[in-house]
Parts: structure tokens; sequence; C-alpha cells
């Protein structure tokens, strides 16, 4: 594209209609000046184009010897002056300089309105952005302060609950000591019903000891009553206690991590590491509480905690009381307890010494079932190995060409030694399966005994230990839990 106003090589159109520049209508009837009409910015070509710049006026026989004497430039043929390039007029050259200076005059007028208000609206929405980061950080200071508030509060809380706690657990510890070292048959027989009530399984039978034991209490039964019904109100109260201490816990231990946590976001800045994009967190709302029910949560955690501690004192001071008087009871005889003893022991022996014998032939028959297990195991693996072959032939053939693709007889072969091995493998693993089902319904049988067995032990170790207590009395200061 050449610049408006330079001169460019052309040929003479005419007037033919294949020609697409339109014919200019001129606006002056002088010879010497031709302006052709233009729309404005546009640059139209005339219908007409010289063949040549300008032509030099040389010697007529063409000689390239002789020079213009003048020392001047060759000048125009005054015949090709009317074939000059058409050019735009003073007027277009005035009206393309104006309307471009009023583009860009427009443009630098918008582009400085831009710049102004992008300015403005940097500066109030970084303003903006920074006070909002200011009130979510006093905000978060404020939140640390409230948690900080209620855990000083759940701490003194649970140290109260737990010292309450600890007191009333001794108040249980003596009333226990003081219905076993009850003096005489009741201490014998409070103590050895509540050891044999420590026997498993199907020997916590009603046997003749337990009758015995049963009679020796009833002499006693209005303290055995009191004793008792006491000591499970205290351990009902210490399981209330210790849902108490639970929640307290778990709400300190949760206020221990929000308070963490807002002290992670509190000491966040915009330089901060650990900072980055979460896209879509703002939508997503987890929250489960308000400020009032959060306040109210732990509130009521402590008013729980307060009513369970007022509960426990009442029942430790109940506790003294029934210990003073239980102290003044007596005990009577335990002869025929002792016979009752004597023989349940020596049937817990044998029953003992039969198991044990089961136990051992079960022992031999699981390692029998574990050695069958391994044969087992290896035959089937040893079964694998040839299937691969067979499977790997077959696989092999595959790849024969065109019409040697044929379903010979090493292919009938390979097919059924493959479907034989794979049958034969199915065998294996069913009868593997059931091998190791027995071998589970055996170990079961010996667990099953040896739970049995130390059922008996342990029943046979309680018995011979009550024996061995009925031979000595408490004295009376451990009738009152005192040891």
């Amino acid at each position: 594209m050449e610049f408006l106003g330079t001169t460019q090589l052309a040929s003479y159109c005419g007037r033919k209609k294949s020609c697409q520049f339109p014919d200019l209508v001129p606006t002056s009837t002088t010879k010497d000046t031709y302006q052709p009409y233009c729309l404005p910015g546009y640059r139209y070509l005339s219908s007409w184009r010289p063949g040549l710049l300008h032509k030099v006026v040389l010697d007529p026989a063409g000689s390239d010897k002789q020079f213009n004497p003048s020392g001047r430039p060759p000048t125009v043929l005054p015949g090709l002056r009317s074939s000059l390039h058409a050019r735009y007029s003073p007027r277009d050259w005035h009206h393309a300089n104006m309307v471009q200076l009023k583009g860009a005059e427009a443009s630098r007028y918008c582009s400085g309105r831009l710049n102004a208000d992008s300015m403005r609206l940097m500066q109030n929405k970084d303003q903006l952005t920074y006070q909002m980061q200011e009130d979510s950080r006093r905000n978060l200071g404020e939140r640390i302060s409230n948690i900080d508030f209620w855990r000083s509060e759940l701490i003194y809380e649970l140290e109260c609950l737990l010292k309450e706690t600890q007191a009333l657990e001794t108040a249980k510890q003596r009333l226990e000591r003081a219905a076993d070292e009850m003096q005489g048959p009741l201490k014998v027989a409070l103590e050895c019903l509540y050891l044999r009530e420590m026997r498993k399984g199907i020997d916590l039978v009603h046997d003749d000891v337990e009758k015995n034991l049963i009679k020796e209490v009833d002499v006693f039964k209005d303290c055995q009553e009191i004793l008792t019904k006491l000591a499970q109100k205290i351990n009902q109260q210490l399981g209330i206690n210790r849902d108490a201490q639970h929640a307290l816990e778990q709400d300190l231990s949760d206020k221990n991590s929000a308070c963490f946590i807002d002290e992670k976001c509190f000491n966040l800045k915009n330089t901060s590491n650990s900072i980055n994009f979460y896209h879509g967190v703002e939508k997503a709302d987890g929250t489960v509480s308000i400020p009032a029910t959060w306040a109210k949560f732990s509130e009521d955690n402590i008013r729980c905690s307060q009513h369970a501690r007022a509960n426990s004192a009442k029942l430790r001071e109940d506790a003294e009381v029934r210990l003073e008087s239980s102290s003044e009871e007596t005990w009577n005889h335990f002869i025929s307890t002792n016979l009752a003893f004597n023989n349940r022991i020596a049937e817990v022996a044998d029953a003992k010494n039969k198991l044990q014998a089961q136990l051992a032939k079960i022992l031999q028959e699981i390692f029998q079932t574990e050695d069958t297990i391994m044969l087992l195991e290896r035959s089937i693996k040893a079964k694998e190995y040839p299937l691969k072959v067979a499977q790997t032939r077959l696989e092999g053939r595959t790849k024969r060409p065109n019409i040697e693709l044929c379903c010979d007889a090493p292919q009938l072969q390979l097919v059924t030694e493959v479907y034989t091995i794979d049958d034969t493998l199915q065998t294996l693993k069913r009868r593997l399966q059931e091998a190791h089902d027995t071998l589970q319904m055996l170990i079961l049988n010996k667990s099953n005994l040896e739970h049995d067995i130390s059922v008996k032990a342990n029943s046979f170790f309680i018995d011979k230990k009550c024996m061995d207590m009925r031979k000595v009395f408490p004295s009376t200061p451990r009738l009152i839990g005192y040891t």
C-alpha cells in the first residue's frame, strides 16, 4: 500500500464496464485543474492512469552523448501534462486531518475518563477490602475472647467435677470394703457372693454353695440390702458424673480446637505462605449453631455438671451414715456353706480335667487337617503350570494364518485338556474350602473348649479363694470401710 499523495504507475483503463472504478465527475471546467469527487476517508482512482511518470527530452537521433547544457533535470513534456496521476484536493487533505485529530482526541478523552474511573474504582475497592479484612480480624479477636471465657469456665467446672467424682469413688470403695470386710458370716457371705458373680458362662449356676451363702445373708438381710442399693446408686451416679465429665471434656476439646483454628485465622496476613484459593467455599454453610445456642450449649453442660456434683455430695453423706450403722452387725455360723464349697470344688476340677483331655484330641485333629490343607494347596499350585502350558499353546495356535487355523486333533485335545485341568482345579479348590471349613470348625471347638476350661479354672479359683477367706474374720474398724 502506498502513502497518500505519492505517484504510482498504472495503465489506461478507459470507460469499459468491466472496470471497477466509477466515473468521476469533475468539479471545474479548467483544463489544468481536475478535482475528483470522493467520500471522506476514502481514496478513489480516476478512470485513467498514465503509462509513464514523465518523459525526458532526448536527441531525436537517440544519442546518449548529448547532455542538457543548463544542468537542470529534464522537464515533463507539455503534451503529457494532462496524463499526470490524479491527486486528492487540499480540502480532502484538511478534512482527513481534521477527522483523524477528532478521532484521536475522542479516543484520548475516553481513555482518560476510563483511567480516572479505574483509579477511583481501585481505590474504593482497596479501601473496602481493607475495611472488610479489618472487620473480620476484629470479629475473630472477639470470638477468641469469648472462647477463652468459656474455656476457663469449663476448666474450673471440670476440676470440681473430677474432685467430686474421686470423692464419690472413694465412698463407693469404702462401701465395697465394708461389705467385704463385714464381721462373721455376713462378711464372708457377701464377699463370696461378690466373687462368685465373676464366674463366666455356664458356671453362673445357682448351686448349693450359692444357696447356703444366701441363707447366711438372710440373717443380715437388711444391712446387705442397704449397702448394696447404696453402692448401686453411687455406681449410677458415677456413670452420670462420667457423662457430664465427657460432655465437659468434649466441649473443652472442641473449644481448644476452635480457638487454635481462630487464632491461626486471626494471624493470617496477605503475605502469609499458607493462604490459597478455595473456590466455592463461601457457598457451603456447615454451621450448626448460632452465638446464642453456642453459649447455651456450654452453659447447659456446666449446669448439668453442677447438678451431678450436688447429687454426688448427698450420696456421700448417705454412705457415711450407712457405714456407721452397718458396723454394729455380727455374723453367724458357716459350716454347711464350707461343705458345699468343698463338693463344688471337686465337681469343677473333674469337669476341667475332662475338657482338657478333649482339647488334646482336638489339637491333634487340627494338626492333621492343616497337613491336608497344605497338601491340597501344593496340588493346586502344581496344576496351575500345566494349565498355563495348555492355554499358552491354544493362544499360540490362534495366530495360525488363513486356512491353517484348523480345528484339528491337537486343537481339540488342548481344549479338552484346559477344561479338564480347570475342572480339576475347581474340585481341588472346593475340597480345600471344605478342609478350611473343617479346620475353622475345629478351631471353634478348640476355642470353646479353651473358654470352658478357663471358665472352670476361674470358678475353681473363685471357690478356692472363698474358702481361704472363710478362715479369717475382719476386725471392727474394717467394717466401716477403713483398712
